[in-house]
This record gives structure tokens, sequence and C-alpha cells, in this order.
């Protein structure tokens, strides 16, 4: 039997930067992969890596209500628009300050973002 080959992309959304983290199926580990500034460019690293599976990162309160970022709804909204893989939403709380504590310094902010979501991807494979 052929072994699934579904490519995730974990996507950490920030208002000058967006993070992503790539995972496949078959491992369910999530592992850092670049840093875009523009859905444009997320779109190409989605066709590039053929990617089947999104897991965006939604911000929440920590009470847990759900965010009223507007600026991340209409990204949300522009990416549904575009895409037509299979979207999953994963609760991002805390997930750079887990971060932070795992890498130091916030000097690395590229790295963070990376590695944000890389959290979200693996939070998303653990959950299931």
């Amino acid at each position: 039997m052929a072994a699934l080959k579904q490519n995730y992309l974990g996507v950490d959304w920030g208002e000058k930067r967006i993070g992503l983290a790539l995972g496949f199926a078959e491992t369910k580990m999530a592992l850092p992969f670049k840093t875009v500034s523009s859905l444009g460019e997320l779109l190409a690293v989605i066709k590039a890596e053929e990617i089947e599976v999104i897991v965006l990162g939604n911000p929440q309160k920590l009470s847990g209500e759900r965010s009223d970022n507007r600026k991340w709804l209409l990204f949300y909204s522009a990416l549904k628009e575009k895409v037509s893989l299979p979207l999953y939403l994963q609760d991002e709380r805390l997930s750079s300050k887990a971060v932070d504590a795992l890498i130091g310094s916030k000097k690395d902010k590229v790295g963070r973002d990376e590695m944000a979501a890389a959290f979200i991807l693996q939070a998303f494979f653990d959950s299931e």
C-alpha cells in the first residue's frame, strides 16, 4: 500500500510577516519553513510546494472568544477566495509566547514567525 503523501502548510499570519511551516500526513510532524510578506508570495509557496491542506492560526482572546482583528479577517477571506484547498483554523493563543520560551531572544523575528507556524501546525496534528 502506498504511503499517504499529503502536504500541509501551517500559517502564522502577521501584519508584516507570514510565517510558514511544512508538514506531511505520514509523519504528522511540523517543520519551520520560511517567511513571506504577502498573500501573493503565500500563494506561490502553496503552488511550488504542492500544498494540499492549509492550517491557519486563528487569533483568539485568552478567554477563548474569537478575536475581532479586522486585518486577519480580511486576510482569511482573501485566502479562502484564492484557494480551493481544505483550510482549517487552529487556535494560536500563546503560540508566540511558547516560541519565545523555546528560542529566547526576540531579535530573530523571521525565525520566530516560522517557529510559530510550526507550533500551530503541530498543534493541529496533535489534535487529530
